[in-house]
């Protein structure tokens, strides 16, 4: 396929940013407006048993759909368990009780996770494949700006700690015409260390600063997955200059050095 390359997210853009929060917390409100302020998306990962508790520490269960409208909401277990401390019956509770939980709030399959404490073995990743789940967030900083190439142990670039550390490199980042690898910068973390840090004005500074940009991809974690496997279902001819796109998502590419749209359902000659 000489002068093609699957290297653009929607929009034709080059590069993505996502966001990743742990456990529900009510600092999740404070979090949820500055991304909605600045056009940002965040995917929130909860656990269904702990809504409403803690003294209030946890956002309640009423406020879910509201609160995250826009962004998504993912599956973070019931109750918080060490995967792979638990027999596979209750790590199939855990996973599918919180799935229903939340889908009962948000009206809408819940596809992803994140492990609780990080932790997890080949075990239950193979467990997760069979339970509706798309993807599950480590807590293994990559340091890299790269896609996930097996999403059920989807590293992040970094911990929002480190964000500022990333954020100027990927914002001047402006690759060769024959570049061919996306570029996705994965933040994540816990809405309450802010609190606990008394840092709140650092997430305020990296959202203005990677804030209306016309070549990032602002999106969830779900939405990168399901346009990474829009892509991967792309079907070319044998010389390449046919593509058909059998899925309902729009996938982008470079096509000697233009940008062109494959629409969902369409069968589009690359070289018109």
């Amino acid at each position: 396929m000489n002068g093609i390359s699957l290297n653009l997210f929607p929009g034709g853009r080059y590069k993505a940013l996502t966001f990743s929060y742990d456990d529900g917390r009510m600092q999740d409100r404070k979090l949820v407006e500055i991304f909605n302020r600045y056009g940002l998306k965040g995917t929130f990962h909860l656990n269904s048993g702990k809504f409403g508790t803690d003294h209030g520490g946890y956002i309640e269960e009423q406020e879910v759909a509201a609160l995250y409208a826009g962004h998504e909401v993912s599956a973070h277990t019931v109750n918080h368990p060490f995967l792979e401390r638990v027999p596979r019956e209750r790590v199939i509770m855990e996973v599918m009780e919180d799935r229903r939980n939340l889908e009962q709030l948000v009206g809408y399959p819940v596809r992803g996770m994140s492990y609780p404490f990080g932790t997890y073995n080949d075990e239950v990743v193979d467990t997760l494949s069979t339970l509706g789940i798309r993807y599950c967030r480590t807590v293994r900083s990559t340091g890299e700006w790269s896609v996930p190439q097996h999403p059920l142990t989807w590293h992040p670039t970094c911990h929002h700690k480190q964000m500022h550390e990333y954020a100027d490199s990927f914002l001047e980042f402006d690759p060769p015409a024959h570049y061919v690898n996306l570029s996705l910068l994965y933040v994540w973390g816990h809405s309450y260390e802010f609190d606990n840090d008394n840092n709140w004005q650092t997430i305020e500074d990296f959202c203005a600063k990677m804030s209306g940009r016309p070549d990032i991809w602002y999106a969830t974690n779900i939405e990168i997955v399901d346009y990474l496997e829009a892509r991967k279902r792309l079907a070319f001819s044998v010389d390449g200059r046919v593509v058909h796109n059998p899925s309902a998502l729009s996938v982008w590419a470079t096509v000697h050095g233009k940008a062109v749209e494959i629409q969902g359902g369409a069968t589009v000659r690359l070289d018109d």
